[in-house]
């Protein structure tokens, strides 16, 4: 009997250790792929930033509830899911808007990297965005006007 509770007791504390480590992946997924989403958008791509916006809705579904507060996640959800359900560049853009300042607010709430992340600011749509570099790229103009903007803030 007691080998069976150490065997029981063993399973749990690795299945619990494997939902934890597969949960903190889960969550740093969501910021590799909204710099997918933001890098589809600048090069003017609509059929990848659907396919990565798909993917986010989906990698966030599977991160437990109880990681992110509801209200940023149905935020998060709904946005995300709107650049996914469309193919139109213009309407996948005005959505990354809404996208950006919910995925900022999660990223302010919850540590998803070491990295600094930068905070861009586009004067043309009044909108910001989220890089991994300084460097300016809109996503918003895309070609258009690639480096317009500055970063205005760092999330450590």
């Amino acid at each position: 009997m007691k080998k069976i509770m150490i065997m029981v007791a063993l399973f749990a504390t690795t299945f619990a250790q494997q939902a934890s480590a597969k949960l903190v992946t889960d969550k740093s997924q969501l910021l590799d792929l909204y710099y997918n989403i933001k890098d589809a958008l600048v090069s003017g791509n609509s059929s990848e930033a659907a396919a990565k916006a798909t993917a986010f809705v989906t990698t966030l579904q599977a991160i437990d509830e109880k990681a992110i507060s509801s209200d940023n996640r149905n935020a998060l959800l709904k946005y995300a899911g709107l650049i996914a359900s469309t193919k139109e560049l213009q309407h996948q853009r005005e959505h990354f808007a809404d996208f950006s300042t919910n995925m900022a607010t999660l990223l302010k709430a919850v540590k998803l990297t070491d990295k600094p992340i930068y905070q861009a600011y586009c004067p043309m749509k009044k909108a910001y965005w989220l890089s991994n570099t300084k460097e300016i790229k809109n996503p918003y103009y895309g070609s258009a006007m690639l480096t317009c903007g500055k970063v205005t803030d760092t999330i450590q």
